[in-house]
């Protein structure tokens, strides 16, 4: 029988042959090969990447190992074992506790600058594609960036990658930039909004627009362009980018662009150049959901050489909800914590490390019951919530549902959009409009938090009473301002996207 790794090089050609380069990239390139006498074992990095193979590509797979092996043979797929090389926190001896002399401090403090990097310092990983955890809110993004930064698919071209801020935008935009420059002979400018804007407007300054338009178009095979929305309301950096990416795209050259609205909902962002950066694909990246949460706080634990204790991991993954950013914040401070205090990493120190984070320990709520809570505020059902009528006593609670349940909830924009009958992008826009409304009016704020004490079980008895169908009686304060704008008026900000 052909040895294992023989045998997957010549499934690999075979699958080469008629599967799209990005797909072979993104899926089959990175699983590992075990030798096992009875089957072709092939070790999956994640378990999302494990179900996408077994979904998409088993089959074929394993029709082609049958052809190279000369026989049936069975194909396994399961997940990659962590890193040898990890370790936990509290395998390590407590750390000497330092004498209270200020010579020995400093001696300390000598010894801690020579040694090597802390387990925190090893969880600040490279933006590669290889430490980019994928998952189904980013796996098009990734997918994507992998083709531009190798070349490949040009009506791909600009990229335009959309999601909140710390959601992992610029990482595939620096992981774009390292593929790319592996090679040598690949010409890269990576340039965020903001440093675009200076060097031209030092350029016009000096009178060396050529020298700068020398280096963004004519020495430039690939541009990447991080945080285009700061370029909301400069004008003429705005056209000297229109004309940069149009003459890129002329030539064949790449270009891949970040922010975090999509082009047409930027500010003061010029219709012509947001046309021009839709003209390409748009992909977009939504916060990570459970499953995506947990391999993200494994994977980074794992490379930083730290094995969280799974209840700890559990409680992090209920607990933090929010962007990628915010979970590598939560555990940077939880392996730092244990580092310095020389303790084991336990439940009670991850919930510390939370509270000081100002995160609280609260189980995710479910979507029927934020839903619930806000139609009884309100006094309209569910059905009234997810109908079609725009009227402003039912579009003002369904944006505040929509709103509390990206906050309670652990569902997708996705998710939330089908119970209200709307797409991805109205679920967006309508967060959008009430966290910029809840800065602008006192009484929608205050509408808010009575909610939010609701759901949080923390309401009294006396604002836990049943809502009438008057809408205007359902506040804690019936104040003229709580009770909204008059019949016919809309409030500032609460207009829904169709």
């Amino acid at each position: 029988m052909t040895s294992p790794p023989t045998l997957w090089d010549g499934v690999l050609r075979r699958l080469g042959s008629e599967t799209p380069a990005h797909s072979l990239e993104a899926w089959i390139r990175p699983l590992g090969v075990r030798e096992d006498p009875d089957c072709l074992v092939l070790l999956a990095p994640t378990p999302f990447h494990r179900d996408r193979v077994r979904s998409h590509f088993a089959s074929r797979i394993g029709h082609l190992a049958s052809e190279v092996g000369g026989r049936p043979l069975a194909v396994s797929i399961e997940l990659a074992p962590a890193p040898a090389a990890v370790r936990a926190v509290a395998a390590a001896p407590p750390a000497p506790r330092p004498a209270p002399d200020s010579a020995a401090r400093a001696q300390a403090l000598e010894c801690a600058l020579a040694a090597p990097a802390s387990p925190v310092a090893q969880l600040v990983l490279p933006c590669t594609f290889e430490t980019f955890v994928t998952g189904p809110s980013n796996a098009l993004a990734r997918e994507a960036s992998l083709a531009v930064a190798q070349g490949r698919q040009p009506a791909l071209f600009p990229l335009f990658l959309v999601g909140e801020s710390g959601i992992g935008k610029s990482h595939l935009a620096r992981a774009v930039v390292n593929e790319a420059r592996r090679g040598g002979r690949v010409r890269t400018v990576y340039a965020s909004a903001e440093r675009f804007t200076t060097e031209f407007t030092a350029a016009i300054r000096a009178r060396h627009g050529g020298e700068f338009r020398r280096r963004y178009r004519q020495e430039c095979d690939l541009l990447v362009l991080d945080d285009v929305q700061f370029l909301a309301g400069k004008e003429a950096t705005q056209l000297e980018l229109l004309h940069t990416v149009e003459h890129l795209r002329l030539v064949g050259a790449r270009v891949l662009v970040t922010a975090d609205r999509l082009p047409r909902r930027i500010p003061s962002l010029s219709p012509r150049l947001a046309s021009q950066l839709s003209g390409g694909l748009v992909a977009e990246m939504e916060l990570p959901d459970r499953e995506l949460r947990r391999e993200i706080l494994r994977d980074k634990a794992s490379r930083g050489g730290i094995a969280l204790p799974p209840d700890c991991l559990e409680l992090l993954v209920d607990v933090v909800r929010g962007s990628v950013r915010d979970l590598e914040g939560a555990l940077v401070q939880l392996v730092a914590s244990a580092s310095l205090l020389g303790r084991k990493i336990d439940r009670e120190l991850t919930e510390a490390a939370l509270r000081k984070l100002g995160e609280p320990a609260r189980e995710p709520q479910s979507l029927d019951a934020v839903i619930g809570c806000v139609g009884g505020f309100f006094g309209v059902t569910r059905v009234q919530l997810a109908s079609r009528s725009r009227a402003e006593r039912l579009r003002h609670p369904r944006q505040l549902a929509m709103y509390l349940c990206r906050r309670y909830t652990d569902a997708s924009l996705s998710e939330i959009g089908r119970v209200f009958g709307r797409n991805h992008p109205a679920v967006a826009n309508a967060i959008q409009r009430v966290e910029r409304a809840i800065l602008e009016r006192a009484p929608l704020r205050y509408q808010v938090e009575e909610l939010a004490a609701r759901i949080e079980g923390r309401a009294s008895d006396r604002r836990s009473a049943p809502a009438s169908n008057d809408r205007r009686a359902a506040p804690a304060s019936p104040t003229p301002a709580e009770r909204g704008p008059a019949p016919g008026r809309a409030p500032r900000g609460s207009d829904e996207a169709r």
